[in-house]
């Protein structure tokens, strides 16, 4: 499925050495991270294998400087959209393979009260690049106790799309705004509210998803004809993050608590609860058990089947006047639930070595959507950190 460290990455581990060394010539600490991660679907579906290096460090007293580099190795079955086969509860499963190489840097600098950070990203796939650009600063007052956050970024996406020969590159851009504030309430409590503002226009299909509907040849002959989903080409999201920290120090532990509203013009409402208990284990030992609830609403132009409505699709390019239909089960109602534990060993002062365990179950709530549309996923990884 996934194929072993590659020059890529390794020229990316011999440029992060290099920022490093650079970066410890200031005052301050630098670090170097690498983490390897196993998504592994059930039942044959998608697999992705992680492998991913990170460096940070200091230059000077206020300079801050941050280099990540991932690639992913992607396979397995996901279905396409098409309904399952009279008699059978299986939807279509079509199979892909794909690789992916990310990089981000961040820049930090602190001044008096006023921290800002820049930031620049690329993504690419097969067919698919990505570019982002990002600017936040943080400012702090009431004697460090309040932060508050401010932020944008625009990210520029370029998709190869399959529809007709020869394949057109289409673009889509996204813009991101966000704001919000953390207040220490005591020395044990803190929370944080967040509210981040989205904009995406341009080729916002997926084009690896299919729709499905009986269609009339003939007159009285229908044949099961498969057709490119269309989705608008505009979609605006609002995001809402409440989040709570609280120490016990008496148990040696702490408590993060998260709550995510999420709603968008698609017509996809979610909220998203998040408990992790961190437990310090002895001297050098950190165990930290987590859950995550997850419940989303349909966008309204989600159909698992077609032939049970008037709307008439049809081939070619995307038509942003409509009609609006999707099979992508990921635009269906449904829930999920994530179960996980990691646990963090600090070998030294300067060495950390971690590892974690989620299942991650997803299920429909539409009573229409079969159930084999959704997965059921194991997450493991393991990662160690070095500083200096």
């Amino acid at each position: 499925m996934t194929q072993p460290l590659r020059p890529s990455l390794k020229s990316l581990l011999a440029v992060l050495a290099l920022v490093a060394g650079t970066a410890r010539t200031g005052r301050g600490e630098a670090t170097v991270a690498y983490k390897y991660e196993d998504y592994q679907e059930s039942g044959g579906r998608i697999g992705v294998r992680t492998q991913g290096a990170l460096v940070e460090g200091t230059i000077g007293t206020v300079t801050t400087v941050r280099v990540n580099g991932v690639i992913d190795a992607i396979a397995g079955a996901t279905p396409n959209g098409q309904r399952a086969p009279a008699g059978s509860d299986q939807v279509v499963l079509t199979s892909i393979t794909e690789r992916r190489k990310a990089w981000n840097t961040e820049i930090a600098r602190q001044f008096p009260r006023l921290n800002v950070t820049l930031g620049a990203a690329n993504s690419r796939e097969g067919d698919y690049v990505s570019t982002a650009f990002s600017l936040n600063t943080v400012t702090d007052f009431n004697q460090k106790n309040t932060a508050l956050l401010a932020g944008a970024a625009v990210t520029t996406d370029d998709i190869k799309a399959f529809y007709r020969f020869p394949s057109p590159v289409l673009g889509k851009r996204t813009l991101d705004f966000i704001l919000g504030a953390t207040q220490v309430l005591d020395p044990r409590t803190s929370v944080s509210v967040n509210v981040t503002f989205s904009r995406a226009y341009g080729y916002l299909n997926d084009q690896y998803k299919l729709v499905q509907k009986s269609t009339e040849i003939v007159p009285g002959v229908f044949l099961p004809l498969t057709f490119p989903e269309n989705r608008p080409d505009r979609r605006v999201k609002w995001i809402t993050l409440a989040t709570l920290n609280r120490a016990f120090p008496d148990a040696r532990a702490a408590l993060e608590g998260s709550y995510r509203f999420f709603r968008d013009d698609f017509g996809i409402v979610s909220h998203t609860l998040g408990l992790t208990w961190l437990q310090r284990v002895g001297s050098r030992v950190t165990l930290e058990p987590h859950v995550r609830w997850y419940r989303q609403d349909a966008a309204h132009f989600y159909y698992y089947n077609l032939d049970q409505t008037p709307v008439v699709p049809v081939f070619g390019a995307p038509r942003p006047q409509g009609p609006f239909y999707s099979s992508d089960y990921r635009l269906s109602a449904l829930d999920s639930l994530t179960l996980g534990l990691k646990a963090s060993w600090k070998v030294s002062d300067k060495l950390e070595i971690n590892a974690a365990w989620k299942v991650y179950d997803l299920q429909g709530r539409d009573g229409t959507t079969p159930a084999s549309a959704y997965s059921r996923a194991v997450i493991t990884s393991v990662g160690l950190k070095f500083s200096w």
